[in-house]
């Protein structure tokens, strides 16, 4: 056998192989049309979304404690920061988070109000599991100034 056909069967088997086990679904899924994601910094839920973002980021990224620090500093009021902090020494977790590990994923929802902006935000940790949070952020100055589970000393 020649070299091209030895590379073309390795090509063949691995192909092969690769949608025996099922991983040409993830690879036609993953070749979809574009996604996009937008926002304003204007409004309350795209930051609130921001912050959750660049947050999960920060405490999964290794060397990522000093930015998760300064985002807490900048998207939370003073007066919270310190409430999470008490809370956290009392319950040994992530305030933020409202656990010991990091969500694989997470959705923000609007859920309105009319002197500030309360949202829900959905931390998903495997296929089963979420966990439900209020987050409150003020109108004018866009800090947070509440995080709480629902229904567990949320609203």
């Amino acid at each position: 056998m020649n070299r091209k056909s030895i590379t073309r069967r390795r090509t063949a088997l691995a192909t092969g192989l690769a949608l025996a086990l099922g991983l040409g679904v993830t690879a036609q899924a993953s070749a979809g049309a574009p996604r996009s994601v937008s926002g304003k910094p204007s409004d309350n839920i795209t930051r609130i979304a921001d912050f959750y973002g660049a947050y999960i980021d920060a405490v999964t990224d290794e060397g990522g404690g000093a930015l998760a620090d300064a985002l807490r500093k900048h998207y939370l009021t003073p007066a919270f920061q310190k409430e999470l902090a008490a809370w956290e020494a009392k319950e040994h977790a992530n305030g933020v988070l409202r656990a010991q590990n990091v969500p694989l994923a997470w959705k923000v929802t609007d859920n309105g109000t009319a002197d500030h902006t309360e949202a829900v935000v959905t931390l998903t940790w495997n296929s089963q599991d979420t966990t439900t949070l209020i987050v409150d952020m003020t109108r004018g100055s866009h800090k947070i100034f509440h995080i709480g589970e629902r229904g567990v000393g949320g609203k």
